[in-house]
């Protein structure tokens, strides 16, 4: 049987994470709301870095919803081929700018359920739009918010995306969610990564049963 963190275990450990990453915030870059709603789309199952390095010619050539949507997916695939799953990317996002045109007169919506409406943004898109663009609070659960909550647990070994969202904004101040959700990834990238974790010297290791199992 597994002990689980308190919900005051749980905001100190990301504490911690804050303190040894001050500065963790967003890594990607984009000049506008849309552009910015693009980035994230792109980034599923890619690094930032490599999102990065693309936009520029993708956001100098569609500058504005209504230049994208008047686009075809084989008009964006050779500015996004470097990435995975291009095909279906390039997909998401004309049928995004066509929507965004159609439904909400080219602006990006600021809620929930009209961003999930959007091709291409699930619950987590939606989450780092709101948190971003418009300080909305939200959570936003990667894979690395994930890995690092179940490792720790501060949720069960098969806690759903929306359990593992849902206890973390129960067990840190709202105000300190977007935060929390940087400092989360920051961890999980540089130090309690999917291989290989730095689990021997990490200062959450006392109340880390993974990372003790992972040092005997």
């Amino acid at each position: 049987m597994i002990n689980m963190l308190s919900n005051a275990e749980i905001y100190q450990a990301i504490q911690v994470m804050r303190r040894e990453y001050p500065d963790a915030g967003t890594t990607l870059t984009a000049d506008t709301h849309f552009h910015f709603l693009l980035a994230v789309i792109l980034s599923a199952q890619s690094t930032d870095q490599s999102v990065n390095q693309l936009t520029p010619a993708l956001f100098e050539r569609f500058p504005l919803p209504k230049d994208l949507a008047a686009a075809e997916p084989e008009d964006v695939e050779p500015y996004i081929k470097r990435l995975g799953l291009y095909h279906n990317k390039a997909k998401y996002l004309v049928n995004c700018a066509r929507k965004l045109v159609t439904d909400f007169n080219g602006g990006v919506p600021q809620t929930l359920k009209e961003l999930t409406s959007l091709p291409g943004v699930g619950r987590k898109v939606a989450d780092v739009v709101l948190a971003e663009c418009f300080t909305i609070p939200a959570f936003p659960v990667d894979t690395h918010v994930s890995r690092v909550a179940r490792r720790l647990a501060m949720v069960p070994p098969k806690a759903s995306l929306l359990a593992i969202e849902k206890k973390l904004m129960e067990a840190v101040p709202e105000d300190k969610w977007l935060d929390a959700h940087h400092s989360m990834i920051f961890w999980g990238r540089y130090r309690c990564m999917a291989r290989n974790p730095r689990c021997s010297d990490c200062p959450l290791l006392p109340m880390c049963i993974t990372g003790q199992q992972n040092v005997l």
